[in-house]
Parts: structure tokens; C-alpha cells; sequence
């Protein structure tokens, strides 16, 4: 009976020493303070700047009065529209041309290599400035699109920026020229991963030009292409650069998205709590579609 009673009490013991030990992850001294010490920091950072504001912001919209309020309110059911054509265009446009691009300039010759240090430009110059001078670009008066079409061709161009839809186009747009670089750049680097020696046995059985592509390129490009349009999805939900600063959310709100009206409402309307829920509700949006391509990815992997 005295030893089973012992053996009950030595098991706590046994455990918290193989708990200690899996922790210390078979690292011994010095090198055990040194592992803490790298990680505290960063322990730190992610609780201070991700867990809080998310926690935060969940808090701050767990009210079910503000999601009546929101879903009640005609602009938020416009923001709904605009954020799904903007979706829909924005990223499908931006990784299909992308991807035609990134084949253009596979292209031998340094004159294709200066065209896409060119091509790089616009994603490497900062937004701000970027959509602040579109803005002023697309002005109805005396903006530089209009004069063009004036000078040239005698042609009275629209007031891009006071109609809903060309609103919308532009903010499009100057979204798909910001960053269809980046993607080009991605699809590039995918394409050059492609072992030269795929080509050649497909070239033997007489795949070239379009049927080269559909059948090997692309199926090799699938998964890669798969993971952009994921990641450019969850990025353009998050953006609200190109139409706070090209379009402001006008012509009379016409054309927020779920971010910037989100913005409006937290800083214009002094109502942070409705702001956080406006932007929560992107979340039923995102969720479904993160996991039907992650569902895909595992169904469509292709190894080179």
C-alpha cells in the first residue's frame, strides 16, 4: 500500500519534468536562456501588435445592435456590390494579365529586360502619391485625361469622378495598375522555375505556341497561380487605398468599399464601433472562399 501511495506521488513529479523537458526542446544552459531571450521579444510584439488590436476589435464589434444599424444603412448595402465587383474584376483582371505578361516577357533580349525594369515602376513608386495624382488626373475640368482627349481629338471627355460607375472603373483601375507589376514579377519567377527540358519534350510531341501553354505551362503555373489569387483576395479586402485617395468614396458614398466605409464611419461619423463592424462583415465573404482554395490547392498540386 506505502509503495503505491509513493508511486502516486512521484507520477506529478514525473510529468512536470517531462512537460520541462519538452519545452526546453532538448536544449541545455545557456543555449536554453539564449532561445528565451530571441523569443521573448518577438512573444511580446505579436501579443502587443496582433493579438490585442484583434482581440480589440472583435470586442469592440461584438454588439449585435451595430450589425442592424450597419445592415440597414443603403450606402453599406451599396459597399456590398462595389466590394464584390471589385473583387471580381480587380483581382481576376490584375492575374490574368498578369500572367500573359509574364510570358511576354520570358522573351530573350536586353530590350525585353529594360521594358520590365520599366513595367516595375508603378509598384515601386509609393501609393499615396500614385492615386493622389490619378485623382487629379481623371479631374472632369481641367484634369490631364480630359485635355488629352480635347487637344487630340476634339472629343468633351466625362466627368469620370461624379458618375458611380466610372468612379468605380477608375478606382479599378488604378488598382489593377499598382499592382499588376508585383503579380507580373511572381508569375515571372514561377514561369522560370519550369526545367527548359519540359518545353523540349513537349516541342517533340508538337505542343507549341498556345497548345504549349494550355498544356504545360499553365497546368505546371496552377497551383502557384491558385495561392496569388487567394493571397491578392485577402490583400484587396484589406485595401482601401485606391478608393480613399482616387474616388473618396463618392459620388455621395457611391462607391466605398467594406474598408473604407468602415474608415468613414470610425473617423467621419466619430463612431469607431461601427466602423469596426462594417469592416467585420468581410469576414462571411472571406472565410468561404479562403477555404474552398485551400481545398483546391490540395486537389490541384502539380510538382515539376
Amino acid at each position: 500500500m506505502a509503495s503505491v501511495t509513493a508511486a502516486a506521488i512521484g507520477r506529478p513529479t514525473i510529468g512536470r519534468q517531462s512537460l520541462w523537458r519538452y519545452w526546453r526542446g532538448g536544449l541545455q544552459g545557456s543555449e536554453f536562456t539564449w532561445a528565451v531571450a530571441f523569443i521573448v521579444p518577438y512573444v511580446a510584439v505579436f501579443l502587443a501588435f496582433v493579438v490585442y488590436p484583434v482581440g480589440f476589435g472583435l470586442w469592440m464589434g461584438s454588439q449585435p445592435h451595430l450589425y442592424a444599424e450597419v445592415f440597414s444603412d443603403p450606402i453599406y448595402q451599396q459597399t456590398v456590390v462595389n466590394t464584390l465587383l471589385f473583387l471580381a474584376f480587380g483581382v481576376n483582371l490584375k492575374l490574368f494579365f498578369a500572367l500573359m505578361l509574364s510570358g511576354f516577357f520570358m522573351r530573350p533580349g536586353w530590350w525585353s529586360k529594360g521594358l520590365l525594369l520599366l513595367f516595375v515602376l508603378p509598384w515601386a513608386v509609393p501609393a499615396l502619391p500614385s492615386f493622389i495624382s490619378i485623382h487629379w488626373m481623371l479631374n472632369g475640368e481641367w484634369g490631364l485625361l480630359n485635355n488629352i482627349l480635347y487637344n487630340i481629338f476634339g472629343i468633351e471627355g466625362p466627368s469620370w469622378l461624379n458618375s458611380r460607375w466610372l468612379a468605380l472603373g477608375s478606382a479599378i483601375y488604378s488598382h489593377i495598375w499598382k499592382w499588376l507589376p508585383f503579380w507580373t514579377v511572381i508569375l515571372l519567377a514561377g514561369r522560370m522555375s519550369i526545367p527548359q527540358e519540359i518545353y523540349d519534350a513537349a516541342k517533340v510531341d508538337g505542343a507549341t505556341g498556345i497548345r504549349r501553354f494550355l498544356h504545360v505551362t499553365f497546368p505546371l503555373l496552377a497551383n502557384l497561380y491558385l495561392v496569388l489569387t487567394l493571397l491578392a483576395t485577402i490583400f484587396l479586402l484589406g485595401d482601401f487605398n485606391s478608393v480613399y485617395f482616387v474616388t473618396g468614396g463618392g459620388p455621395a458614398n457611391s462607391t466605398h468599399l467594406l474598408a473604407t466605409l468602415g474608415i468613414r464611419d470610425a473617423f467621419d461619423l466619430a463612431q469607431p464601433r461601427l466602423g469596426v463592424a462594417a469592416v467585420m462583415t468581410a469576414l462571411p465573404l472571406m472565410i468561404p472562399l479562403v477555404i474552398i482554395l485551400m481545398r483546391k490547392l490540395k486537389t490541384a498540386e502539380v510538382q515539376l
